[in-house]
């Protein structure tokens, strides 16, 4: 593969942040189209990407043998079932979340990148950012400690202009509410940090738009080191602002609250004996920086594609457990028990979530 790599992105709503990552890097990648329905769309997307053509015919796109990377930023009950057409078509593809709305459609993806000999990128972009780095970083040294407790906050505000997408706050075409849609990043930090995630107990209800999905939540979960971990959810908050706090046998860690990227900094480390405190900061002074979100990911994944060792790539097995983690927490819900991970390959919910959770009052 060239070092300059060839991109097509397919949905030019969060497709135009990714767009804006790869103006940024424009010696690692080229995007040759932008793909989307809404032709006033498309070519506001291309006009992100200077050279690349606002188009809106996806076969075409697949069909073209020059491009090797597909860009999916497409309503989520597209995310699998186009993955697999960029797979077959040849291209490796990066995928928005949630990368599929069942763990039977992870499979299928599977099975069909292995077949293509190519790979999928799940968007996990909360970890490139100097707060997350720095916590990263302190884990790998074993500087952290036991885990002990672990507070996720997603509070945003949502209303009826974010709904007037038609397929949001619907089953069918977002695959669940703000667990999947919103607190899917918040999530994904909690296995790197402290363990994958062993147990979970979920409520969830819809209590804030005239919407199908759940739009506040309040999870418990336990992970494989023992941590406990709260994820309060809502979408009724006035305004938006994410929060992470954990509580590890040396080091407290708060990070800051910006909605869209709570892993930039800065985040504060306060050591559990004051008197290392100062060596702490030293530690953490050292730590180098990291691009910010979708330029660090993407950074990363041109890194990875031309064979340049990465810190931490999201992968697809990452890809995989949050879809696990999503079922099992609509099965808690569901059935209102505490479910364990992971979960039986005969899982009733293996199919999707949604069926079963449709009629929720």
């Amino acid at each position: 593969m060239s070092k300059r790599i060839r991109v097509a992105v397919l949905g030019a709503g969060i497709g135009r942040d990714h767009l804006s990552a790869y103006a940024r890097l424009s010696d690692l990648f080229e995007v040759v189209y932008v793909c989307d329905l809404n032709a006033e769309k498309a070519e506001a997307g291309a006009s992100l990407a200077p050279g690349s053509r606002a188009i809106a015919n996806v076969s075409e796109v697949l069909g073209d043998a020059s491009i090797d990377l597909v860009d999916i930023c497409l309503p989520p009950h597209l995310h699998a079932s186009m993955s697999i057409d960029a797979l077959n078509a040849g291209k490796h593809v990066v995928c928005e979340k949630p990368i599929a709305g069942s763990l039977d459609e992870v499979r299928a993806m599977k099975h069909a990148a292995q077949q293509a000999g190519k790979e999928v990128f799940p968007v996990f972009q909360y970890r490139y950012g100097a707060g997350y780095r720095a916590a990263h970083a302190l884990n790998q040294q074993g500087l952290l400690g036991k885990p002990y407790v672990l507070s996720l906050e997603t509070h945003w505000q949502r209303g009826a202009d974010y709904y007037a997408e038609r397929w949001r706050g619907s089953w069918k075409g977002e695959l669940g509410g703000a667990i999947v849609s919103h607190a899917i990043h918040a999530h994904n930090l909690i296995a790197l940090l402290a363990g994958d995630i062993t147990e979970v107990a979920a409520f969830i209800d819809t209590r804030v738009n005239p919407i199908e999905t759940e739009d506040c939540a309040a999870i418990s979960m336990r992970t494989s080191q023992g941590a406990l971990v709260t994820s309060s959810i809502t979408l009724g908050a006035a305004g938006s602002k994410s929060r992470f706090r954990a509580c590890f046998e040396h080091v407290t860690i708060t990070s800051s609250t910006e909605p869209y990227h709570v892993g930039a900094g800065p985040w504060v480390f306060e050591a559990t004996d004051p008197g290392k405190q100062a060596d702490l900061d030293k530690i953490l002074a050292a730590v180098p920086d990291v691009a910010p979100r979708f330029v660090g990911q993407l950074s990363d994944i041109h890194a990875h594609l031309t064979g340049q060792a990465t810190l931490y790539l999201p992968t697809f097995a990452e890809g995989e457990k949050s879809i696990e983690l999503i079922t099992a927490l609509y099965d808690s819900a569901q059935n209102r028990r505490i479910t364990n991970l992971p979960l039986a390959e005969d899982h009733p919910l293996r199919q999707g979530w949604q069926a079963d959770l449709s009629g929720r009052g």
